[in-house]
C-alpha cells in the first residue's frame, strides 16, 4: 500500500488523510522526511548566488516542491499530536525509537556552520524588508544563535548531547504521567459508596466500568470522573484515596516514577542555558518573553499575592468554621475535603451548585452556542463536513467560512476523555497559515482537544459551566489560528511569546457568564426550557466565590516554575520538599508530606511553559484588560470584535506582544480591571 504521506491527500482542502494512516507508515515518512530535509539544506548552502532574504530566509517552491520539501513536517505534525490524543504501546516505541534521530537532525540544521554564515549575511547585508519580512529575519537569526549557532566546536558537541537528552526525557516524563494517570481505577461495587452523587455521575461511573470490563461502578483520575467525586461523594474514605492517588502520581517505587527524570531535566535546561551564555534556564527564557525577566515575573507573583492572600485567608477560615459547623469542632478540614465542603458552602450562601447547571449545559448545544458567538462577534460560520477524515469517532471536523461566505480554515474537535488521550485541554495546528509568493492564503487546519463529561446510555454529554469554559478558552485559541493573515507560517496564529499566546483564549472565558451569550444555547435538555435569569443571576453571584483561593494556586505553580528555573548552580534537592518550599508563600491550606505537583507538572516539564507558566497570569492581566473594553463599548460589539481580529488575532507574532495590544486599546495593560473583576478592589 502506498504510504499517504508520499502522495497528494486528496481530501477536503488537502486535510491530513486520517483513514488512510497506520502505525507503519509514520517511520518511513520520517526517515524520508529527513532526507528530504538534508537535500533541501545542501542545496541552500551550495547556492553560488550571493546570499539574500529570498534564496536563503524565505524559499518559496512551487505546489510540488513545496509538498516533496515539507514531508518531514507533516508527518511530524501528524505524529506527534496523536501522540497526546490518540496514543497507543507502539505509538509510543516507535516516538522513543524517532525522538533522537529528530533531535540530531534539528541540531544537524541549527549547528550547521555554512547554513548560519548565509543567514549572518543576510542579517548583516540585507536590502529593504517589510516589516514582516525584518521579522522573521530577526526571528530566524536569533533563532539560530539560541540555538548554539555561534559556539565552537566543543560547545556545539555538548549541545547536542544536552538536548538529545532532553528530548527523550520529555518524551519518557509525558509517557509515565499518562500511563501512571490510566493504570489507577477506583472500582466500587457497593452502590452505598457512591452516596452523594448526582445520578449522572453515577450512570457515567457504571459505563466507565463497562468499558473496563467491570461489574459496579468505576472512577477514573480524567477530570469528569474524578473532580464531580471530589466535589460530592460522601465517603470521606474514598475521597482520600482519590486524592492521594491524582497527587501521589509518579512518585512511586515502580517505572513511571518522574522524580530524577525532573532534576535531570531542570540540569540538563541549565546547562543548556550556560553554555549558550545566560546565568539561567530562566533568563535564557525570558529573553524572549514579554516580561523581559525573572525580576519581573516575581514582581507580579508578589502583587498577585499582595492583592489576594488576604482574601484567601478568609476564605480558608470561612470554610473550615463551615465544615466544623456540619461535622464538629474537632473536625480537621484536609485537602480530600476541600472540593466537598466548598460545594456544600456554596449551595448554602449562593443557592448554586454546578449539577443544577448541567442539564441546560448538553454539549451539542454548547456547541452550538460556542459557535454562534463567533458568528456574532466576527461573523464567521461553522459547518460539519462528514468527508473530512478524523482520528477517532469522537472527532468532529468543520469547514469555517469567514462573514463574506469564503473559505477560512478547517476546526477539528476532539471533546472526550479515552485510554490513549493525555488528560487536560488544548489547541493545536495540523496545518499553519501562510500566503506563497503566488499570493494563495493558505488556510489553517485547527484542532481543539479536550477531556470533556462523556454522554450515557441514559443522557446526553451534559456540561459544568467550567467545562463550558473550558471549551471557551481552547475555541479562542483556535481562533488565534483561523484568524491568521500573515505572509509567514512562522509568524502566524499562535506563533508568539508565551506569555502573550494565553490572551485570547482566556479573554473568551469572559463570555460564559454573560446572561444574553447564555441565553442563545442553554436550554434544558428534556424539556427545552431555557437557563432561567434567577439561575443565571446566582451563578453570577457566586462567580468570585474562592476566586483568591484560585489565584493563589496558580501563583503557586508560578513560584514553583521560577524556583527550578532561576536556580545558578546544579539541582541535588529533593524534589518534594523543594516544592513545599519554592510555593509555600502562596498556599494557604495543608500541604502533605507525600503529595508532588512536579512530577506531573507536564507544563513545566514537558510541555514548552518551563520558566513561563506565569503566563497564565501574566495574560489574564491582559485578557480582563481586554473585556473591560469590550464592556466599555458594547460586549457583543462587531466593530469592537473586528478590531481585537485586526489588531491581535489576525496578526501572529508580526510585531512586538504589546504594540500589538497598544493598537487595540490604545494604551497598556493595567492589573486593575483584573482586581475590579475579582471583587478584590
Amino acid at each position: 500500500m502506498t504510504n499517504p504521506f508520499f502522495e497528494k491527500y486528496n481530501t477536503p482542502h488537502d486535510c491530513a488523510p486520517f483513514d488512510k494512516i497506520r502505525l507503519e507508515h509514520y517511520e518511513e515518512a520520517f526517515l524520508e522526511g529527513i532526507k528530504r530535509d538534508d537535500e533541501e539544506l545542501e542545496n541552500i548552502i551550495n547556492n553560488p548566488d550571493e546570499p539574500t532574504f529570498q534564496n536563503t530566509i524565505a524559499i518559496d517552491y512551487d505546489d510540488e516542491k513545496e509538498r516533496y520539501y515539507s514531508l518531514l513536517d507533516n508527518v511530524s505534525t501528524v505524529f506527534f499530536n496523536l501522540l497526546s490524543a490518540e496514543t497507543n504501546d507502539d505509538m509510543d516505541d516507535l516516538a522513543e525509537k524517532m525522538q533522537p534521530l529528530l533531535t540530531k537532525h534539528e541540531n544537524d540544521v541549527s549547528l550547521n556552520p555554512k547554513l548560519f554564515e548565509r543567514i549572518k549575511y543576510v542579517y548583516e547585508h540585507h536590502g529593504p524588508l517589510t516589516d514582516e519580512e525584518q521579522t522573521l529575519l530577526e526571528k530566524t537569526y536569533d533563532g539560530f544563535v539560541r540555538s548554539g549557532a555561534l559556539l565552537d566546536k566543543e560547545g556545539k558537541d555538548r549541545l547536542r548531547q544536552l538536548t538529545e537528552e532532553a528530548g527523550m526525557l520529555s518524551l519518557q516524563f509525558s509517557q509515565n504521567v499518562l500511563k501512571e494517570n490510566k493504570a489507577f481505577t477506583l472500582h466500587i461495587t457497593d452502590e452505598a459508596d457512591l452516596k452523594g452523587l448526582p445520578e449522572t455521575q453515577i450512570q457515567a461511573a457504571k459505563e466507565t466500568a463497562k468499558e473496563h470490563g467491570k461489574d459496579g461502578y468505576v472512577i477514573t483520575l480524567d477530570s469528569p470522573s474524578y473532580g464531580p467525586f471530589m466535589q460530592y461523594a460522601e465517603n470521606r474514605a474514598l475521597r482520600e484515596k482519590l486524592y492521594m492517588a491524582r497527587n501521589t502520581e509518579c512518585t512511586h517505587d515502580n517505572e513511571y516514577n518522574n522524580i530524577e527524570i525532573c532534576k535531570r531535566l531542570i540540569n540538563l535546561r541549565r546547562k543548556l542555558a550556560q553554555l549558550l551564555g545566560y546565568e539561567t534556564y530562566a533568563d535564557y527564557v525570558l529573553k524572549k518573553r514579554m516580561a523581559g525577566n525573572a525580576e519581573n515575573v516575581y514582581k507580579l507573583l508578589h502583587q498577585l499575592i499582595e492583592a489576594y492572600k488576604p482574601t484567601a485567608i478568609k476564605e480558608r477560615d470561612e470554610l473550615r468554621a463551615f465544615a466544623k459547623k456540619l461535622e464538629g469542632e474537632d473536625f480537621k478540614l484536609m485537602p480530600w475535603d476541600s472540593a466537598y465542603y466548598s460545594n456544600k458552602l456554596q449551595l448554602e450562601k449562593y443557592n448554586i451548585d454546578s449539577e443544577m447547571l448541567r442539564p441546560y449545559l448538553e454539549l451539542k448545544n454548547v456547541i452550538k452556542g460556542v459557535f454562534g458567538l463567533a458568528t456574532r462577534l466576527y461573523g464567521i460560520t461553522f459547518k460539519e463536513n462528514k468527508d473530512i477524515p478524523v482520528y477517532h469517532p469522537d472527532v468532529k471536523a468543520y469547514e469555517v467560512f469567514d462573514k463574506d461566505g469564503k473559505y477560512l480554515a478547517v476546526f477539528y474537535a476532539d471533546f472526550h476523555p479515552r485510554k490513549g488521550k493525555q488528560g487536560g485541554a488544548w489547541m493545536t495546528e495540523y496545518k499553519g497559515q501562510c500566503i506563497n509568493q503566488r499570493g494563495e492564503n493558505i488556510r489553517p487546519h485547527v484542532s481543539v482537544v479536550m477531556n470533556l463529561t462523556k454522554p450515557t446510555a441514559e443522557k446526553p454529554a451534559l456540561l459544568t459551566l467550567g467545562e463550558v469554559e473550558t471549551f471557551l478558552h481552547e475555541f479562542g485559541h483556535s481562533l488565534h489560528g483561523m484568524f491568521a493573515n500573515t505572509r509567514f507560517e512562522s509568524l502566524s496564529g499562535t506563533s508568539v511569546w508565551w506569555d502573550f499566546v494565553e490572551l485570547p483564549s482566556q479573554f473568551m472565558e469572559n463570555f460564559a457568564l454573560e446572561k444574553e451569550f447564555l441565553h442563545t444555547f442553554a436550554f434544558h435538555y428534556e424539556t427545552g426550557e431555557v437557563m432561567p435569569d434567577e439561575l443565571i443571576d446566582r451563578v453570577i453571584a457566586s462567580r468570585n466565590f474562592n476566586v483568591a483561593g484560585a489565584c493563589l494556586r496558580q501563583v503557586s505553580f508560578g513560584l514553583l516554575d521560577m524556583a527550578y528555573y532561576t536556580k545558578k548552580e546544579e539541582f541535588t534537592d529533593d524534589i518534594i520538599p523543594f516544592e513545599k518550599e519554592a510555593w509555600k508563600e502562596a498556599i494557604i491550606g495543608n500541604q502533605l508530606p507525600d503529595t508532588c505537583m512536579t512530577v506531573q507538572f507536564s507544563h513545566i516539564m514537558a510541555g514548552g511553559y518551563s520558566a513561563g507558566y506565569y503566563s497564565y497570569k501574566w495574560a489574564e492581566v491582559l485578557d480582563a484588560d481586554a473585556f473591560a473594553v469590550f464592556k466599555k463599548e458594547g460586549v457583543f460589539n462587531p466593530e469592537t470584535a473586528q478590531r481585537f481580529r485586526d489588531c491581535i488575532l489576525s496578526k501572529g507574532g508580526t510585531q512586538h506582544p504589546m504594540t500589538l495590544y497598544k493598537n487595540f486599546k490604545g494604551s497598556e495593560p493595567t492589573i486593575d480591571a483584573l482586581l475590579e473583576r475579582n471583587g478584590i478592589k
